[in-house]
């Protein structure tokens, strides 16, 4: 979740498509110049997915909520401590946007990890991200799109084997509703930086998702969330899969165009996939390959399309 990278598996601010308001470099960079920032980004969304991976390993000890909890808390701190955001001189529009956009974000998370609960990783990925290729497909109104939309179907399909009878019926479900929550979070991601300076909004956003979510993770996994070892893996998901990312795709950003970044953030189900293989275990057949890869053409082809369509408008 780019966030934040998103998704939960994704956890970037500027997860495909990229929210209006990204930062756009003043210039293209070179081959040169751009595999420094190229890098960031690639070592964000392996941070994120290696992460996401970590946080499956740790459900046995704290429950998929629990984990959440631990997550959104530990980076509201961080973030919190390191942007120190004013609390005072901002509307009650301003509060709105930052609250809906916390919202968006603890529920994100909260069901992408539901899902993690019960399928395999790469799957989980592949299925949350149709929710910023819908939003990209549905705010680009071109012809064209309906071939990337034909495409992730396609990938849908094969991921779920005609019917999803491979894959859990309820895991499939979390994993689409978070993919709805994901493109409601780049909306409110996109509003909240326009409303507040560098990262505060991010900051108090990810404050609001831990005060929500504390709730649910204590119900859930009670004292356990106390336990050392717990709390220590629960900060390195968080370091992992919120803080890292966030900072490596920030200074990515600033001398990366926001189109480049956008298609590199459409790889990430297939790092997740990676990330499921190597750390989980999670082996994919022929199919469910093929249709990583169907999601993966289908985000990157909708993005380029946005692109060029902002290119000869402007």
């Amino acid at each position: 979740m780019s966030t934040p990278s998103a998704a939960p598996g994704t956890s970037t601010p500027a997860a495909v498509p990229a929210p209006a308001g990204a930062p756009h470099p003043a210039g293209t960079p070179g081959r040169r110049g751009a595999f420094g920032p190229v890098g960031l980004v690639l070592a964000g969304g392996l941070s994120v997915q290696f992460g996401g991976a970590l946080a499956v390993t740790l459900m046995p000890r704290a429950g998929a909520l629990g984990i959440v909890t631990l997550r959104l808390a530990v980076a509201a701190v961080v973030l919190l401590l390191v942007c120190r955001p004013r609390l005072r001189g901002h509307s009650r529009a301003d509060w709105g946007t930052v609250v809906t956009f916390g919202v968006a974000m603890a529920g994100m998370n909260g069901l992408f990890y539901q899902a993690l609960d019960r399928i395999p990783i790469g799957a989980a990925v592949t299925l949350e991200v149709l929710g910023p290729l819908a939003l990209s497909v549905a705010t680009s109104r071109r012809a064209v799109n309906l071939v990337w939309a034909a495409l992730a179907l396609g990938g849908v399909f094969l991921l779920g084997g005609g019917g999803f009878d491979g894959l859990d019926p309820a895991g499939a479900a979390f994993a689409l509703a978070a993919g709805g929550m994901w493109a409601a979070y780049i909306v409110f991601s996109a509003r909240t930086g326009r409303r507040f300076p560098q990262a505060d909004g991010l900051a108090l956003a990810m404050g609001v998702g831990a005060v929500l979510f504390l709730p649910l993770g204590v119900v859930e996994s009670g004292t356990r969330l106390l336990d050392p070892v717990t709390l220590g893996l629960g900060a390195a998901v968080a370091l992992l899969s919120s803080v890292l990312p966030y900072t490596l795709e920030l200074l990515a950003l600033r001398r990366l165009p926001a189109a480049t970044f956008a298609v590199l953030m459409s790889l990430e189900p297939a790092i997740a996939a990676l990330a499921g293989f190597l750390v989980l275990h999670q082996s994919l057949t022929p199919a469910q390959c093929a249709a990583i890869a169907l999601v993966v053409a289908a985000s990157m082809g909708a993005v380029r399309t946005q692109v060029g369509r902002r290119a000869r408008a402007s």
